[in-house]
């Protein structure tokens, strides 16, 4: 391909898009106002859809119960490529006190999902009216992505997503707080990890705190079994492996005087290599049940197998690069940052269609303002900088029939 013959469409800039950003504003503030926690995002999908319908997007929608896609065709060409963004809150209390905080309590948009749907709503808006792209852009708005098993994206692909909206590439973003804002960073290969949810409850005998000799106590049974899942990474994993186990969850009892029936835990397991990540299995389910047979309980272990591990596709993520280079400059793109530990339900996408899940730095903020924390918001000045890369992301995809790298050379 000449450069002259690749140069001839013209493509989406960020002061194209700048004009958009008081209205994106207002529309991220809308929908961190008002967040919806997995499949219950029944106002957000109704919002996103009559706006893609006004734009001229053919919608369908239910979709994984909330979820929708929008697709769109210009010109002639056969190529497809899928955009996902993700629609679902989180169960918090917002700590933030500004004019668009969550005005639900308990729920909060703290992972950004807002301001992903906001930025790929823009994109569809300019798109829809510049048109500057030959084939198909399908725009997934996928729910439940929080849910951590049996989510939003496995159940798109269930009900036939990439049958019914074929895609010869499927790409995402997500914010990445500590990192400056609009800066673009990426991975191929492995690129988050998987993660598995663990779910353990003691059964002993409840008592008089006063007589616990009469009684089988689960809440130190409870306390050893955490103690010993410590030794799970730091004596059973590879040091050159990454591997993470956390207890995040610890319940029992109600009064001071009373020996409680069960406890409960509940445990973060993440892996990237699949023989770690049964090795993880074993050595929880085996700790588990010697603890409790060693304290007189019995441990019921329920091991729900989460997200794969997200694997960017080579040339969909060089190709992605390329596009973000030319959009916000090389000083501005990392191109293969470190492996998060953290996991994505986009992974199952990744493992139908070839694709890239991309970061975008959401600002150097302190500790209470990243994700999953009560005072996070959605840096707004990322919104024209999302809403452009896409729209360049699918011109440049869908400019001519090509393979190779050639797509933004």
């Amino acid at each position: 391909m000449t450069a002259a013959t690749h140069a001839s469409p013209r493509f989406t800039t960020l002061d194209e898009v700048a004009p958009l950003h008081a209205d994106l504003v207002a529309l991220r503030h809308h929908f961190h106002q008002t967040p919806e926690l997995a499949f219950e995002e029944h106002a957000t999908a109704s919002s996103v859809a009559a706006r893609l319908a006004e734009y001229g997007y053919a919608v369908s929608t239910g979709i994984a119960g909330t979820g929708l896609v929008a697709s769109l065709s210009a010109g002639t060409g056969r190529r497809a490529i899928g955009i996902r963004a993700d629609l679902d809150a989180l169960p918090i209390h917002e700590a933030n006190t500004f004019a668009h905080a969550s005005r639900t309590p308990g729920r909060m948009h703290a992972c950004g999902h807002d301001g992903h749907t906001t930025m790929l709503l823009g994109a569809a808006r300019h798109l829809a009216a510049t048109r500057r792209f030959d084939g198909t852009v399908h725009l997934i708005f996928q729910p439940a992505e929080e849910r951590g098993f049996d989510s939003g994206a496995k159940r798109m692909l269930a009900e036939g997503l990439f049958e019914r909206f074929p895609c010869d590439a499927v790409f995402a973003m997500h914010n990445h707080p500590g990192k400056p804002s609009g800066q673009m960073l990426f991975r191929s290969g492995e690129f988050m990890a998987a993660g598995d949810r663990v779910f353990i409850t003691l059964r002993g005998v409840g008592g008089h705190a006063a007589r616990p000799h009469l009684a089988r106590d689960p809440v130190v049974a409870a306390a050893s079994l955490i103690m010993a899942l410590q030794t799970v990474v730091s004596r059973n994993i590879d040091p050159a492996q990454t591997a993470v186990v956390t207890i995040g969850k610890l319940q029992g009892g109600q009064a001071l005087n009373v020996i409680p029936n069960e406890v409960q835990l509940g445990l973060s397991v993440r892996s990237f290599d699949p023989a770690v990540r049964a090795l993880l299995k074993e050595r929880i389910v085996a700790l588990a049940e010697a603890q409790a047979e060693s304290f007189g309980v019995t441990a019921e272990i329920d091991y729900v197998a989460g997200y794969p591990v997200v694997r960017n596709a080579p040339d969909e993520t060089a190709f992605a690069i390329a596009v973000a280079k030319e959009l916000v400059g090389a000083e501005n793109v990392v191109e293969q940052m470190d492996r998060l530990t953290g996991s994505e339900d986009f992974a199952y996408m990744l493992e139908a269609r070839p694709g890239c899940l991309v970061r975008i730095g959401n600002g150097l903020a302190d500790a209470g303002s990243m994700l999953h924390n009560p005072h996070y918001d959605f840096n707004d000045a990322n919104l024209v900088v999302g809403a452009a890369f896409w729209s360049c992301l699918v011109e440049r995809y869908l400019a001519v029939d090509f393979t190779g790298d050639d797509r933004a050379a």
